[in-house]
Formats: structure tokens, sequence, C-alpha cells
């Protein structure tokens, strides 16, 4: 019988594998720590890349850990790799570079994929934002008397909308749904966040099918499904995300909107675990319902959940969703599942911030989702978090009335 090395092997070194190679350091563990990951950089955050990466002339990473960390920590860093297959009767992750990777416990950080047009006539005009180089790319055609078409109003977009018009290129964004920010963000919040992006110049087609693109290699056509034409330099595609599952799916591993895990972000094999966007899990929140969460702190918080469950710890899921955006000088937050919601209660703020509390039927405070300038919302959309976490039911008019602290509500 061969005694095999406890080693953990991550596939994915983005934000999620990242952190979670670190924890297990940080946790004490001592046997080999292998991160794979398909892009030559070190793992980095990737909100930034379609704000802060745009401002300057270039692009810059903003890595979450450096060589000498890893080095320092003994986490070996596999990059320009890509896992092919998992033997899991043998406890193998073979990669496209011949190798093989014997593994204790395995976790699979393997994020999303740009969800793809499907139409004919894209060309390299034609471009989606994931990586660092996609980035690079698009950033080249941000400037003054360039034309920039975005398809998808959604968060990417927007944040990229608002980055080119700073950066003084035309910008049209283009979306089929009948507003911008459909999933998960309440009517009154995108019309605050639509009307700034009318005021900075920016053109805003809601409602609008695309019927065909032709990309000639010197300018991208549009034409619209009620016949209108947009004709830009560059084209950016922003309609969504796809969980990378077919890794998983390949070893024989349930996939239900990204790979199924359950509270301890453990898949059917007990020696395999998953974990950021590439995942769905119960929340506990809300009964168990399912999700799958795109978003940058579940990342960080599911990459350090599963390195302690890796190592034995049995802890459960228990964190509320949270969201951010900045577009301008505005942030959104959002705390829970709005949709999860069946009355909404505002309360204004100064600097005409306001929050909408999002109730359930029996009462429970199930998210909050506020706007405003700089910080204006932070401390109340926390509150209102902590608040989702315990189930309570505050009462709505305390809610709506600028005079009521939440932190009463709380102590409460």
């Amino acid at each position: 019988m061969t005694v095999m090395t406890k080693a953990m092997v991550i596939i994915g070194a983005g934000e999620c594998g990242g952190r979670a190679a670190l924890a297990l350091r940080d946790l004490g563990f001592e046997g080999p720590v292998t991160l794979v990951g398909d892009e030559p950089h070190l793992p980095y955050e990737r909100p930034p890349l379609s704000k802060e990466a745009m401002a300057g002339e270039a692009p810059a990473i903003k890595a979450i850990t450096s060589d000498e960390i890893l080095a320092e920590r003994s986490i070996r860093h596999i990059h320009s790799v890509q896992a092919v297959a998992i033997d899991r009767a043998a406890h193998v992750v073979r990669l496209s570079d011949g190798s093989a990777l014997p593994y204790d416990k395995l976790l699979l950080a393997t994020g999303s994929l740009p969800r793809k047009l499907p139409m004919p006539g894209l060309g390299a005009r034609c471009v989606y934002l994931r990586t660092f180089n996609d980035a690079k790319a698009i950033r080249a055609h941000l400037r003054a008397g360039n034309r920039v078409a975005i398809v998808g109003g959604g968060f990417i977009g927007l944040e990229l909308a608002a980055s080119a018009r700073k950066l003084s290129a035309t910008v049209t964004v283009i979306e089929a749904q009948p507003r911008i920010l459909m999933r998960g963000v309440p009517a009154e919040i995108a019309e605050t966040i639509h009307k700034q992006h009318e005021a900075e110049g920016v053109t805003i087609l809601a409602g609008q099918g695309i019927a065909a693109i032709t990309d000639d290699g010197a300018e991208v056509r549009i034409t619209l499904a009620g016949g209108l034409e947009v004709v830009a330099d560059l084209a950016i595609i922003g309609i969504g995300a796809m969980p990378v599952t077919g890794l998983a799916a390949e070893a024989g591993l349930t996939i239900d909107n990204g790979i199924a895990v359950d509270a301890e972000l453990r898949t059917g094999d007990p020696d395999i675990f998953a974990a950021g966007d590439c995942c769905s899990f119960p929340l506990a929140v809300y009964g168990g319902r399912r999700v799958r969460l795109e978003a940058w702190r579940n990342a960080q918080e599911q990459g350090a959940l599963a390195a302690r469950n890796m190592l034995g710890a049995g802890e459960t899921h228990a964190a509320v969703p949270w969201f951010w955006s900045d577009q301008y000088g505005l942030t959104l937050q959002i705390a829970g599942l709005s949709d999860e919601g069946h009355s909404v209660v505002r309360r204004d703020l100064e600097d005409g911030a306001f929050i909408l509390f999002h109730l359930a039927g029996d009462g429970r405070l199930v998210a909050a989702s506020g706007i405003g300038p700089g910080n204006a919302v932070a401390r109340d959309i926390r509150l209102a978090e902590m608040l989702i976490a315990k189930r309570a039911k505050p009462a709505p008019e305390a809610l709506g009335s600028q005079t009521v602290k939440l932190k009463s509500l709380l102590a409460a």
C-alpha cells in the first residue's frame, strides 16, 4: 500500500484560490501547498480591472501576495498551466504540461468566464473583460475621440462606461432588458445610476436587442432590433458570467448552476472542495436556498472557509452576501438578496443618499440596498447586514426614520 504525502492542491490562482493558500499557512498547515493558475500573473484582485486599473496610462495589477511571500511560506505557485483532469480514485490532478499533482485535499477555485454573445460577426474589436491582459487591451482604446459601445448594462459594463468617460471616450451602453442592472438591483437605485451616467455624457439604450454585429477590423457596427445602428471603435461585451465547471463535470462531480457544494463547501467527493464564483452552495440565512455569488468578498470569505474545512474545521457558510460598485462619485452597496423581499422601506440620508430595506412576508429584514456619494451608505449597510444575519424583524417605521439609529435596532 502506497502512503501518500499529505498535500493540499488548489486549482485556480485568483482571489479565492490565493486567499485559501495563504489561509492554510495561517492555520498552521505545514504540508505541501500547491496553487495552480492558467494566467502568468500572481493572484490578483479583479474588481479594479473595470475601475482603478483603467485610470492610469497603463493598467496595473493589484496582487494579493508576492513571489517573496509565497516562497517564504513555501507555497508553490504553478502559473500559465491548466488542470486538465482529476483522477479521484488516485487522488491526482493532471496538468496541461503533462505533470501530475497528488493531493490529500483538493480545492476547485476555477472562477467564472464571460458569457459569450452568441452571434456571428464578432472580430478582434469585440472584446470581453476578465483578465489583466483583457484590461490592458481595453485600456488602449479608452481615449478622447474613440467611440466605445458596451453591450450589457450590468456592473461590469457600467463601471467600464464610467471609466471610459473619465478618459473622454464617447460611450454608448446597449441593454436588452427594460432597464440597466436588472439582476439584484432595485429599480429606484438603477434609475439613480442611469441618470448619473446620462449626466456624464453616456448614451444608454435600454430595451434594445441586437439584430446584427459587423466587425471589419477598423470599426464595429451594431444594428439594433429597432433598426438603429451604433458605430464604435471598440465593442465591450459584458452580458454576465458562466462558472468554470468543465474539470469538475468530467470528474463526475455534481453541477447545479456551478459546482454543487454543501454548507461546508465540500462537493460529493469528501476530499474535493469548491469555492468562489465557480460553486453554488446553500445559504443558511435564506433557509438553505442554493445560490452562486460572483462577488469579491464572497471569494475572500469562501477561500478562507474552504481552507479551514480542508483541515477538518467543519464550519458552515453563514455570511450574508454583500456587493458593491463605484461609478463616478457614487457608491452602491447591497447586503443580502433583494429578490427575497416582499415590501420595501426607504430611508433618506444626507447628500441625496438613500437606503432601501427589503422585508420578507414575515417581517424579517432580508436585504438592504443603498446608494450615495463616497461612503455615505457604508455604515448603515454594515449594520443592516448584521440585522439580516440575526434574522431580525425591525419595525418598518423605525427603518424608514432618519431619527432612529440602526445600531439601536441591532441592540434591541
